[in-house]
């Protein structure tokens, strides 16, 4: 069971009406398909926040939902004190099973951060650089970094004043992005203007003007949650008289969960008779973004007449208590989108300026990577240059060491051929060995020279050797 059910006003009331309600579309009117009994057996789709931290806001209120005490507390504390921090106070007291599962969701939480932050500097290209988990964790206010490992008061406390904040700002953000998107769209009608020649820009200015007034030609849009807006929709969505129109009853019958609550969509889905008269999404001169826009404004504006507590609920108490004032019978004129510019002036000027100093930018950037790139260009050509004179120079190396090689072993061949004829000449110019027969005087023409001049009779020899002479034979 949603909180709204046992709770009449509060904080976090206001959350789970704002996680556990079906969005209703434009179509559709919710009391023609109201079924006579409710099914319980699941629980309605969820309207995701937009929150960074959905999952664990949701988590985080299942679980303290179910602890007794903790929900008596909450019976007892009114918006203030909630914002100011006092429920929070009362977590010390909820079950050890509570606590044990919150501080299971809180180191969950803590590492999803974590890995979204690793996530994010892998893309900068910072996966060298060391991250400090504990500097970076500091931009998420909805929970104490100092202490990723229990849930403790401060946390709850962060959560609920960071969703406070947050969510209040959310319709703020919406117009915003509206005032953004007209602007933009007046711009480039401006810009696509400037192509067109003089009869071109005549028709479309004709055209534009044309769209403009059968946008405007509708039926009266009565005021949002006068009496007026209220019995037709009645009348018409609900097929009652007119004559009968109760607020009570009506109360009751679009109080489609039975919580006793008027919740924003379901506001919401009150305007869809006023919206359909302005907004066909067949026709060429409505824009359904602005539908959406005038959604929101109506139901803002039902919000800050008869939400009397700002807790962004309408109680049934409230809701009768605004059918009783003046101007619920007697409601001022309705001024739709069309009569009321999203922007103004200064601020469409503003924007175009913005616009024209970011195009600026973008050009300034597109020279300098243009720059950036010549530059790579050249020095990309100064690198092939240098590969070619480098290959070249190796080229010219290697030539010359091939001739080298080429010199050395000619050389070393010349060498060889000349070593071995040299050894061939010098084989064939020694003589053989040969017995030759000499004459007498041959032979005496080819004595040693030692034995020339020897005495050639005994009677020539000295003294005493006379005998040893003669008694030597005579050579031949």
């Amino acid at each position: 069971m949603c909180w709204s059910r046992a709770l009449h006003a509060g904080w976090l009331l206001l959350l789970v009406q704002f996680l556990c309600l079906e969005a209703v579309p434009i179509s559709m009117d919710k009391t023609k398909v109201l079924e006579p009994e409710k099914k319980t057996e699941e629980a309605p789709a969820s309207v995701d926040t937009g929150l960074h931290y959905d999952r664990y806001l949701r988590e985080v209120i299942d679980f303290l939902e179910k602890d007794q005490h903790f929900r008596e507390k909450l019976h007892n504390t009114d918006m203030e004190d909630i914002k100011l921090g006092k429920l929070a106070k009362e977590l010390d007291f909820v079950s050890h099973h509570v606590r044990t599962k919150l501080d299971e969701l809180k180191r969950q939480e803590v590492n999803r951060l974590r890995t979204l932050i690793k996530a994010k500097q892998d893309l900068e290209g910072g996966n060298d650089i060391a991250v400090d988990h504990q500097a970076l964790l500091k931009q998420f206010e909805y929970l104490n970094h100092m202490n990723p490992h229990t849930f403790e008061v401060d946390d709850l406390d962060r959560l609920i004043k960071s969703a406070t904040k947050d969510l209040e700002n959310y319709d703020k953000e919406r117009h915003e992005e509206f005032k953004k998107y007209e602007m933009t769209k007046e711009h480039d009608r401006q810009e696509h203007l400037k192509t067109l020649d003089e009869d071109e820009r005549k028709k479309e200015e004709e055209h534009y003007e044309e769209m403009k007034k059968k946008h405007a030609d509708h039926p009266k849009v009565n005021h949002p949650g006068s009496q007026n807006q209220l019995k037709e929709v009645w009348e018409e969505g609900d097929g009652l008289d007119p004559e009968d129109f109760d607020p009570k009853t009506f109360f009751n019958l679009h109080d489609s969960n039975g919580d006793g609550f008027f919740d924003e969509q379901e506001l919401e889905a009150l305007f869809t008779k006023e919206l359909e008269k302005i907004y066909d999404p067949t026709n060429e001169e409505d824009d359904m973004v602005e539908m959406e826009e005038e959604r929101l404004r109506m139901r803002e504006h039902v919000m800050n007449e008869v939400d009397s507590n700002k807790d962004r609920l309408v109680s049934l108490e409230e809701f009768l208590v605004a059918t009783k004032k003046k101007e619920f019978l007697e409601p001022d004129s309705w001024e739709t989108l069309e009569q009321n510019q999203a922007y103004t002036d200064e601020e469409m000027k503003e924007f175009e300026d913005h616009l024209v100093q970011q195009e600026q930018d973008l050009y300034q950037k597109a020279d300098d990577l243009q720059k950036q790139r010549d530059e790579l260009e050249r020095q990309q050509e100064q690198l092939n240059a240098q590969k070619v004179e480098l290959q070249q120079a190796v080229e010219h190396m290697e030539k010359l060491k091939s001739q080298k090689i080429l010199e050395l072993a000619m050389h070393e061949v010349d060498n060889q051929l000349h070593h071995e004829q040299g050894a061939h000449q010098v084989q064939e110019q020694e003589p053989e060995p040969q017995v030759q027969q000499h004459t007498p005087q041959e032979h005496h023409e080819h004595q040693d020279p030692a034995q020339q001049g020897l005495p050639q009779t005994h009677q020539d020899l000295p003294p005493g050797h006379q005998d040893a002479a003669h008694d030597q034979p005579n050579l031949p």
